[in-house]
């Protein structure tokens, strides 16, 4: 096998994160961000991104749904520690390829209250671990067509609903993305990192509490 055979699923997940991250500061980053529209078209990239690369990579996209699916048995640690580098890899490209467009960093950035960030972050990224674990790997769905739509709009209601209080990133790689593009402080990125994983590991607690025989 040559080297792209070889290595395709981590491609998957560089290709996916990339996307996912690059909509993220195209549409909220100024000038001509996309506004509220912004959620909507950052849920798309992610729902059209994992059901492109879904059958290749199981669609992550993120370090944290990574986590989810590691402690949920269906990934193994080797696969885990790639998925992590080439995920915020993906995030670093994309935030410096973001600002290149836009001709600059964000000079407006977001300085969240600390706990409230916390609490938004761990339960929309939990939300999103939670859906992914139940519609992309239970034997009861097992072939459904509408995992990639749950994902993402789970993604785009947790903009809607959190992303004036934490940023909506419910994603380490995301946060990683913004951290660079100064739409978040390198002082708070701690913040998304534990609430981030903290869900994550929540989430597949309680899949696997849910789903013994699996």
């Amino acid at each position: 096998m040559n080297f792209l055979t070889q290595n395709i699923k981590y491609i998957y997940e560089f290709i996916g994160t990339f996307f996912l991250v690059f909509t993220v500061g195209m549409t909220v980053m100024g000038p001509n961000g996309a506004d509220l529209l912004a959620p909507l078209a950052i849920g798309s990239a992610l729902a059209v991104m994992v059901f492109a690369g879904g059958h290749i990579s199981g669609g992550h996209y993120n370090p944290a749904v990574s986590l989810a699916v590691y402690l949920r048995g269906k990934l193994d640690s080797k696969d885990l520690g790639i998925y992590w580098a080439v995920q915020l890899i993906a995030g670093i490209i994309a935030a410096y390829l973001t600002v290149y467009f836009k001709g600059g960093f964000a000079t407006e950035t977001l300085d969240p209250q600390i706990f409230k960030a916390l609490l938004a972050e761990f339960l929309f990224t939990f939300a999103l671990c939670y859906v992914v674990l139940n519609v992309a790997t239970a034997r009861a769905t097992s072939g459904n067509s509408y995992f990639g739509l749950a994902i993402g709009f789970t993604v785009l209601v947790g903009a809607y609903a959190v992303g004036n209080i934490s940023g909506g990133a419910f994603n380490p790689a995301v946060a990683l993305g913004i951290t660079i593009m100064n739409l978040s402080l390198w002082s708070n990125i701690w913040i998304f990192v534990v609430s981030n994983l903290l869900g994550a590991a929540a989430a597949a607690y309680i899949f696997k509490a849910a789903h013994p025989q699996e």
